[in-house]
């Protein structure tokens, strides 16, 4: 009896095991490519763009038109929060500072500082355009209020080129020393970057970006 009992408790975890591996195997990955389209709807956080699994516009609570072709434009526009509901249907008041960013029609854009930007090159390594506002000390300031310079800091809009590392979901900003980082992780590549003149890094450094993202492509789940 205690045999049968053992063979029985045997075959029934091997078969849990079976089971199991053959999940893990169903589990597709499509490797991006130009032509991949988001899943449209707002990433609340990094980890929820990597499974490509964004709450959707149904669980949004709006008096917006779902179909308005600007509708994230106009979701977002002067507020701190919007509100959605959980896949448990539980409502849930979310700033916007801390919304990772969303998709509209398969595009991919990122939040930085309440601003949401488009990332026109993505992989394993996304290159995107960025404004921020910046404070410079005013040199024609002296220290007392005047009609023409009544601040000791003028106040600019730059932009900013940024790095998205997919792997860890920092942030660079795009300079030779950052792409000098994460590509690395490519002993190959980042041997052939190395050797070239800081003149060159500098000048090819975006190539080297295209490069490292042709060996290493980004899959997302399917489905």
């Amino acid at each position: 009896m205690k045999q049968f009992i053992y063979f029985t408790i045997f075959f029934v975890s091997i078969s849990l095991l079976a089971v199991s591996q053959n999940n893990e195997t169903d589990k597709k990955m499509i490797k991006y490519t130009p032509s991949f389209k988001f899943k449209d709807g707002i990433f609340l956080n990094f980890e929820q763009l990597k499974n490509n699994s964004p709450v959707p516009k149904s669980q949004i609570q709006t008096t917006l038109d779902y179909n308005d072709f600007d509708f994230y434009e106009r979701l977002f526009r002067d507020k701190e929060f919007i509100t959605i509901y959980d896949n448990l249907g539980v409502r849930k008041k979310i700033k916007i500072k801390n919304i990772w960013g969303f998709s509209d029609k398969g595009v991919l854009y990122i939040n930085i500082n309440n601003e949401f930007n488009r990332i026109p090159v993505f992989g394993s390594i996304s290159h995107f355009v960025a404004e921020q506002t910046v404070r410079e000390y005013n040199p024609y300031y002296y220290g007392y209020s005047s009609y023409y310079y009544d601040d000791p800091y003028n106040v600019k809009t730059v932009t900013v080129q940024y790095l998205l590392d997919f792997e860890t979901g920092k942030l660079y900003e795009f300079t030779v020393n950052s792409v000098e980082k994460l590509i690395s992780r490519d002993p190959e590549l980042y041997e052939e970057f190395s050797k070239l003149s800081p003149r060159k890094k500098k000048k090819l450094k975006f190539l080297y970006i295209r490069k490292y993202n042709q060996k290493h492509p980004v899959y997302f789940p399917a489905g």
